[in-house]
């Protein structure tokens, strides 16, 4: 059906939010790249990249329910402008720290931790605004599209930043992020505020946290695919901060390869977003979700075992492929089985699990990795990944 493909582009505000979060979202892949050269140019460890993933996504951990509870009782356009505002503070922090050189790695952990915190309160705001701006009926069209421009970013952010830092360094890609951010302020600006009918009443910050839990422990198949995505983000998603050990120890092929690994992963994304986005639905989701969540890790588990640069390119395009054809069609899935008053609250526990235990699995991995090595951490890591989506799947699918 040609009118289904893409059609929540043609949706001004979504159209509005769509434009000015891809331009945001190349410089945000371009500091995300240039900030693990720079962790890893300083120590050369893995465990110190396990800290930089931490310090971006622990706060998520303890903070985004918070986020969640903001989402469900205040204008999600006006947060999302605070938000992305206050991001453009570390941004330039570590510009300021790559142009004088001589940085220091505690200094470094300490501003990604403070730009952990500020997205741990964007993060569930910006899930939930979505179906907002782009309505019930476009909501899968609406999220595939944000995952394709999320990934097209991470395809040209890191490409761009590879050549950059190889010619003039690390802090211009910090320089050019901080720019980013003004396209998607003066779209949200443009977004006209409307009358928010979810907006809920508190009843109580402990009642309230309550609410949004118990909704989720009553709706198995929501808690069971919360848990599959809290395995995926224990023993998978933390693996892209660990590419510069395998661009330079495994590899060698510095930093344009590390480039050129980022991008592998974000093309296989973007085409993924690319595709659902295409179709306009996803009739059959469970059965969907349940191939895709199994078919990640073991691409994943091939590419710790390649020796070959250009097919490891190829197993991080299928991992990234199936890893966001899984996780945006949960969160498409979630968001349309839970219900307005409660979807802010749902969704930080969402982004909680999704994001917050990275953290655990980033410090697990880069741990294990300074004994057993980076390609040997993978594959135990894949190994268990694919152990507990097999048992949780079987509770949703």
């Amino acid at each position: 059906m040609r009118t289904q493909r893409f059609k929540a582009l043609r949706i001004r505000d979504f159209r509005l939010y769509f434009t000015g979060q891809t331009i945001s979202l190349i410089g945000t892949w371009m500091q995300q790249t240039a900030l693990g050269w720079l962790v890893y140019s300083l120590t050369k460890s893995s465990f110190y990249l396990g800290l930089l993933a931490m310090a971006l996504s622990l706060p998520v951990l303890f903070f985004t329910l918070i986020g969640g509870l903001i989402a469900d009782r205040f204008r999600k356009r006006n947060i999302l402008i605070a938000t992305q505002g206050l991001s453009i503070i570390p941004a330039i922090l570590l510009s300021v720290i790559a142009y004088r050189g001589g940085a220091n790695i505690w200094v470094i952990l300490a501003v990604s931790a403070i730009l952990g915190i500020i997205n741990s309160i964007d993060i569930p705001v910006r899930q939930s605004y979505i179906i907002e701006i782009a309505g019930r009926e476009n909501l899968l069209n609406a999220v595939a599209l944000n995952s394709t421009t999320f990934h097209t970013a991470r395809i040209i952010g890191p490409f761009i930043s590879g050549i950059v830092i190889d010619h003039i360094g690390i802090a211009p890609c910090f320089y050019i992020n901080v720019f980013s951010f003004l396209p998607v302020i003066v779209a949200l600006l443009s977004i006209p505020l409307k009358q928010d009918s979810s907006i809920c009443k508190s009843s109580g910050i402990v009642r309230d946290f309550g609410d949004g839990l118990t909704f989720i422990k009553d709706n198995s198949r929501l808690l069971y695919l919360i848990l599959t995505i809290t395995v995926f983000s224990l023993f998978v998603i933390p693996f892209s901060q660990f590419l510069p050990v395998f661009a330079d120890k495994v590899f060698k092929v510095g930093v344009r390869g590390f480039g050129y690994m980022m991008s592998s992963v974000g093309i296989g994304s973007a085409l993924a977003g690319f595709i659902i986005a295409f179709r306009g639905d996803i009739q059959k989701k469970r059965l969907f979700m349940s191939i895709t969540s199994v078919i990640s890790p073991i691409s994943l588990l091939a590419f710790a075992l390649s020796s070959n640069f250009v097919l490891s390119l190829v197993f991080l395009c299928v991992v990234g492929f199936n890893m966001v054809s899984f996780l945006a069609t949960a969160n498409s899935y979630i968001q349309l089985k839970t219900k307005d008053e409660l979807r802010g609250r749902v969704m930080s526990v969402y982004t909680m699990m999704f994001l917050g235990m990275a953290p655990v699995g980033a410090a697990f991995m880069g741990t294990l990795a300074v004994s057993l090595g980076i390609q040997k951490t993978i594959v135990i890591n894949t190994i268990a990944c694919l152990a507990g989506v097999i048992f949780f799947r079987n509770k949703w699918k």
